[in-house]
C-alpha cells in the first residue's frame, strides 16, 4: 500500500514538474516574441527590405544555378544575368504601380460629379422610403475623405517603391554570395523548396487573376481596367483578405460611370466569381498541402505582420509565418507549438502522428 502511495506521488510530483516546465516555456517565449516584435517594428525599415530580397533571391536561385551547373556561365556572369531579371521586373513593377497611382489619382475630381448625382438619386429614394438622412453632411464627408485616402495610398505606394532601392542592394549581395554547387540539406532546405514553391505558384496565380480581372471589366467597358487588373495581381499575395478587397475595389468607379444597378453589379459579381474560382479551386490543387497553416493562423498572420509593418507586413505574413514554423518543427520541445499553426491540438496522438509522417513525406518529396 505505502509503495502504491509512493507511486501515485512520484506520478503527481512527474505531472506537476511538467506543468511548470510548459509555463515556463510558454512564459519565455511570450517574453521572446514581445522582444522580437519590438525590435522588427523599430528595424521595419530595414528589415522589410532584408526579408523581401531573401524571398527574391529564393525564387530566383534555380536560375542561377541553371547558368552555373548546366551552362557552364562563369559565376559573376551568371550573377550579373540574374540580377538584371530582378532588376528589371522590380523596376517594370514599380513604374506600373506608380503610373496606376498617378491615373487614380488624375481620375478623382472628374468622378466626384458623377458620384454627387448618383448619390443624389440615392438621397431621393431614401426620403421616399421615410429614411431622414443630410446629404450635405455625407457629401462634405466624402470630399474629405476621398482626396486624403488617395494621398495615404499614394505615400505608401511611393514608401513601398523607395525601400526596393535597398532590396536590390540586399539582392545583390545575397545572390554574389550563392554557391550554386552547395547542396543544401535540412531545414535550410525545407524553407527553400517550400518557400520558393509558394511565391512561384502565388506569382503564377496572381497572374492568371489579375488578367481575368482586367479582360472582364474591360468588356464590360469600365475605366481603369488595367488599374484594378493590375491592383488584383498584387493584394492576391494578401491571403482572404487581399481577395475581398480587390472584389470591391471598382465599385466606385462602378457607380460613377454607369449609374446603373446591373451594370455595377457585373463589375463586383463576375471579378468576385474569378477571386473565388481561382482562390478556393485552382490555388488549392496547384498549392497541395502548401505550407501547412491553418486558415485561422494565416487571418492571425496577417494581422499581427499587419500591425508590426503595415501593407509590406501583411504581403510577407504567409511566407515568414511558414519559415517560423518549419523551424519550430527541427525542436522536440517546440514542436507542439508548430502543430499548433497547422491546426493540430496538443496531446492528440493521432494529429501527432499525422503531422510526423506528413513532414517525413514532405522532406522525401
Amino acid at each position: 500500500m505505502q509503495s502504491e502511495g509512493n507511486g501515485k506521488n512520484g506520478q503527481a510530483a512527474t505531472r506537476v514538474r511538467k506543468e511548470h516546465f510548459w509555463l515556463m516555456t510558454i512564459c519565455l517565449l511570450i517574453l521572446a516574441m514581445v522582444a522580437i516584435a519590438m525590435v522588427l517594428h523599430y528595424t521595419q525599415t530595414i528589415m522589410i527590405p532584408f526579408v523581401l530580397s531573401i524571398f527574391i533571391v529564393s525564387l530566383v536561385s534555380p536560375l542561377l544555378d541553371y547558368q552555373v551547373i548546366k551552362l557552364k556561365f562563369n559565376r559573376t556572369m551568371a550573377v550579373c544575368i540574374t540580377l538584371l531579371v530582378v532588376l528589371t521586373v522590380i523596376v517594370a513593377t514599380c513604374l506600373a504601380v506608380s503610373e496606376a497611382v498617378q491615373t487614380v489619382v488624375s481620375t478623382v475630381k472628374p468622378y466626384m460629379d458623377s458620384v454627387e448625382t448618383f448619390t443624389d438619386k440615392v438621397f431621393v429614394q431614401f426620403e421616399e422610403w421615410g429614411l431622414d438622412l443630410s446629404q450635405d453632411s455625407v457629401m462634405e464627408e466624402l470630399r474629405k475623405k476621398i482626396p486624403n485616402l488617395v494621398t495615404d495610398t499614394f505615400d505608401t505606394v511611393m514608401g513601398f517603391v523607395s525601400s526596393f532601392v535597398l532590396v536590390s542592394i540586399f539582392v545583390i549581395f545575397l545572390l554574389s554570395g550563392r554557391n550554386p554547387h552547395v547542396i543544401r540539406k535540412g531545414v535550410y532546405a525545407d524553407i527553400d523548396n517550400g518557400i520558393r514553391r509558394y511565391i512561384g505558384t502565388k506569382v503564377i496565380i496572381s497572374s492568371i487573376t489579375g488578367v481575368l480581372v482586367y479582360i472582364i471589366l474591360r468588356v464590360l467597358g469600365l475605366e481603369l481596367a488595367a488599374v484594378f487588373g493590375m491592383l488584383a495581381f498584387l493584394l492576391n499575395f494578401i491571403p482572404s483578405v487581399g481577395s475581398i478587397i480587390a472584389t470591391f475595389l471598382p465599385l466606385p468607379v462602378a457607380v460613377a460611370q454607369f449609374q446603373n444597378f446591373w451594370m455595377i453589379s457585373l463589375a463586383i459579381v463576375l471579378p468576385g466569381a474569378v477571386q473565388m474560382t481561382v482562390g478556393n479551386v485552382i490555388e488549392p490543387k496547384l498549392l497541395g498541402r502548401g505550407l501547412d497553416l491553418h486558415p485561422v493562423t494565416v487571418l492571425m498572420a496577417l494581422a499581427f505582420w499587419g500591425l508590426l509593418w503595415g501593407v509590406a507586413g501583411m504581403f510577407l505574413a504567409v511566407p515568414i509565418t511558414a519559415v517560423i514554423r518549419i523551424v519550430l518543427m527541427q525542436f522536440d520541445t517546440l514542436q507542439p507549438v508548430g502543430r499548433l499553426l497547422s491546426g493540430e491540438l496538443p496531446g492528440s496522438s493521432d494529429t501527432g502522428e499525422k503531422s510526423a509522417k506528413g513532414e517525413a513525406e514532405r522532406r522525401a518529396g
